[in-house]
């Protein structure tokens, strides 16, 4: 027999991103319920390094977000346990040559407009913030604002203060059937347990966000984007910042399908260090790429001469929940009454949490945005041709 109840909002995914529209919607007062059909950070939640940046994002909607995002982390930071290893560490993004380095410094100027801190440091002074990085590079920009937490326990965390304050969970739990009335607004979800019956449901599945937009009727173009990390034997601290190449930002940027790689590398409070990142778009392809891994490898050892004789003890792999405009679907979808969606944040939605999360729950409860959702509308791509279907959805690679 199914358990039937009401509720303000199911929230489908207990990844971060539904942890945060969670926590956020239970303080706001109202009764929710997180579903999903794995385990807690099970999906791209659990396959990332942990990243909170303002240095990647170019002035606009995203980095409004990301900013907002900044000061809500540095809040939660205070209110959940260490466990979720909250470090504001700052970013270093370094230039191999004058024209990178030029490119850079006009990036940057945006970036302040828009409030993000941002200083030139020149060469000689590299090693100051970063004794072991290689000789040669012409310079760079700091970032005070850019920091990390452990993922997976951030995720956790928040989940768990979500449920104290009253909100239900339920793992393991897939969901089958988003519910609608007879006007054809959303009345709730059904799983192979039960029925939960709310005036709205919030999609925060991640790279599964299209496939729950289409089981309420409606499309949302949500592609998987691969990406691979390295993890090496634990190190004294030999990398103080999040330090990374320019062309990183490039390749955030970039809606290429082919294989990209930069190095991103930092080190953990436990000792390891981390190396990303890949991105390519194979569908939900999870084979090992050793060329993926080769190019992580060597860029890493490039920026950091001493990496290259360290063991590298594990690597992982996950999915990047892709939009092609690179920009999230946050909000109310108008296409169908009562369904709301927190998807789509590619690589950043650790650090975007937060801010989707009190957007969420200021839809859910009628109060006032602190930004314009309006950038974020889920309605805003054209719709599939009729009979057409991309190669890389869910249904195609279970």
């Amino acid at each position: 027999m199914l358990n039937r109840h009401s509720l303000d909002a199911v929230i489908i995914g207990a990844g971060v991103v539904g942890a945060a529209c969670a926590y956020y919607a239970a303080r706001a007062g109202l009764s929710v319920a997180v579903v999903d059909r794995g385990p807690v950070a099970g999906g791209t939640t659990g396959a990332g390094e942990g990243n909170l940046l303002v240095s990647d994002k170019a002035a606009g909607p995203e980095l409004d977000l990301a900013l907002l995002s900044t000061g809500l982390w540095r809040e939660l930071a205070e209110a959940l346990p260490e466990e979720t290893e909250y470090e504001a560490k700052g970013g270093l993004v370094v230039a191999p040559d004058e024209t990178t380095l030029k490119a850079l410094r006009t990036f940057a100027e945006g970036q302040r407009a828009a409030g993000v801190e941002a200083a030139e440091v020149g060469a000689a002074s590299l090693h100051d913030l970063e004794p072991h990085l290689a000789p040669g590079l012409a310079g760079g920009f700091l970032y005070p604002q850019d920091a990390q937490v452990q993922p997976a326990q951030a995720a956790a965390r928040l989940l768990a203060a979500a449920a104290a304050s009253g909100a239900e969970v339920h793992l393991g739990e897939e969901v089958t059937e988003i519910l609608l009335d007879g006007a054809g607004a959303v009345r709730g979800v059904r799983t192979p347990r039960r029925e939960l019956l709310a005036p709205a449901v919030v999609n925060a599945a991640g790279t599964w966000g299209g496939h729950i937009a289409g089981l309420a009727g409606v499309s949302l173009p949500v592609l998987p984007r691969r990406g691979f990390v390295l993890v090496t034997e634990p190190l004294p601290r030999v990398v103080r910042h999040k330090v990374y190449a320019a062309d990183y930002i490039a390749d955030v940027a970039s809606g290429s399908a082919a294989l990209q790689s930069s190095a991103v590398v930092e080190g953990t409070p436990s000792g390891p260090v981390l190396i990303g990142a890949t991105r390519e778009r194979v569908g939900f392809d999870r084979s090992l790429s050793t060329e993926a891994l080769r190019r992580l490898a060597a860029q890493a050892a490039a920026l950091f001469p001493v990496l290259a004789g360290v063991r590298v003890l594990r690597t992982y792999h996950g999915f990047r929940p892709y939009l092609p405009d690179h920009l999230p679907a946050i909000g109310r979808d108008p296409r169908r009454p009562g369904l709301l969606h927190a998807c789509g944040h590619e690589g950043a939605g650790i650090g975007l949490a937060p801010a989707t999360g009190v957007l969420i729950a200021a839809a859910l409860s009628g109060a006032e945005p602190p930004l314009d959702p309006e950038p974020f509308r889920p309605d805003r791509f054209a719709p599939a041709p009729t009979g057409h279907r991309p190669a890389d959805t869910p249904e195609e690679n279970r």
